[in-house]
């Protein structure tokens, strides 16, 4: 899978929504219960239904140059520390970029105090924040203290602006508002209190639909009924083209799930820089019966659906979701964005989930 985004900002949150209006448009027939998500100004955050957050921040929004992303994660549970990794962007010609040697190291300031020194890993444009900085980072997002790590001339400075209220979303996500473990808002409470970690749930997808997608043809007359049961209106607005359906310029496509299903698709829309497809669930003869699964998919393998989307031409910022087939029907088991259209990465520097699942494949 490429790597991904993050998508805010107000571009990058109208992409976003206008994305996620479209994955939402199909309804798998079964769906895990969701994370969560937010934005505000320069920070964000996604929680999965592990009760795991990530909360990611950026360069001020009116700044391109020397962009820069630093992702904040921790896990559900009592007395989980929080870890951090800084990502330099790099998905132009930099200036700031091109100076830096392969072991270069950065120099965090606060407030123009120096915090430490910073080893970029060997891709040198990232590294793990270690715990001293860490906790003078998080002190500083608590205010407006002024983060800027450095290297000769060149700065990379991350905003504060919307931190606080990130942060304690994820305490509260997390059960931790009061406790001592609190980002925000500390207190006396005791740790037990903290949500627990919920385990990753699993789905099995069964020996057949893992196999080569194997193609099934239908007689004219009873692709003409499937077609005719495909055309409801509830899904016309979200699948509603020029060509017919069914036609050389919309094909249908099927391919065999089961011994008594059957996972026909065409193309619903086209845009820009992003083609959604619809997928739905059929019976093997009349009537068909069809399920819609999604009309923004555009791969199938394997047994899953994916619907990969740009939040803009450039490509810095993605969202995901997939569906998983276990024997009798789809069901949600990812989703996720790269978060903000900042430049920091083409493809994305980080992964936001809000759903996640083990997939895995039975054996025959």
């Amino acid at each position: 899978m490429p790597r991904f985004a993050p998508l805010s900002g107000a571009p990058g949150r109208l992409l976003l929504a206008a994305i996620g209006c479209l994955l939402m448009a199909g309804h798998a027939a079964a769906a895990p219960a969701a994370g969560f998500s937010f934005s505000h100004h320069d920070w964000e955050i996604a929680c999965d239904n592990t009760r795991t957050c990530r909360a990611a921040g950026y360069q001020p929004y009116d700044r391109e140059a020397n962009a820069l992303s630093v992702l904040l994660t921790r896990k559900a549970g009592p007395q989980q520390p929080v870890r951090a990794r800084l990502q330099l962007g790099d998905a132009t010609d930099e200036p700031a970029i091109a100076q830096l040697r392969p072991d270069a190291k950065l120099q965090l300031r606060i407030d123009g105090k120096p915090q430490g020194m910073l080893a970029l890993g060997q891709d040198g444009v990232s590294a793990e924040i270690p715990a001293p900085q860490l906790a003078a980072l998080l002190n500083a997002l608590k205010g407006d203290g002024r983060i800027v790590w450095s290297s000769g001339e060149f700065e990379w400075e991350l905003s504060g602006k919307g931190a606080a209220a990130v942060l304690l979303k994820m305490d509260e996500f997390q059960g931790r508002l009061g406790t001592p473990g609190a980002l925000m808002r500390k207190g006396g409470k005791s740790e037990a209190q903290v949500l627990p970690a919920l385990a990753v749930p699993v789905l099995k997808v069964p020996f057949m639909a893992q196999q080569q997608a194997v193609t099934v043809e239908l007689s004219a007359a009873q692709q003409a009924t499937l077609i005719g049961e495909l055309r409801k209106p509830e899904w016309k607005e979200d699948c509603e083209m020029e060509e017919e359906l069914g036609s050389s310029g919309r094909p249908l496509r099927i391919v065999r799930l089961s011994e008594s299903r059957l996972l026909v698709s065409a193309q619903c829309w086209l845009a820009a820089y992003n083609f959604g497809e619809g997928y739905w669930v059929i019976n093997t003869k009349a009537p068909f019966n069809p399920v819609l699964v999604t009309t923004s998919g555009n791969e199938y393998m394997g047994g899953v659906i994916s619907a990969s989307h740009r939040g803009r031409g450039l490509g810095d910022c993605w969202s995901r979701e997939d569906w998983a087939w276990d024997g009798q029907q789809f069901h949600a088991t990812g989703k996720l964005t790269t978060g903000m259209c900042r430049m920091i990465s083409l493809g994305g520097p980080w992964e936001l989930p809000t759903l996640v699942t083990e997939v895995r494949h039975r054996p025959k």
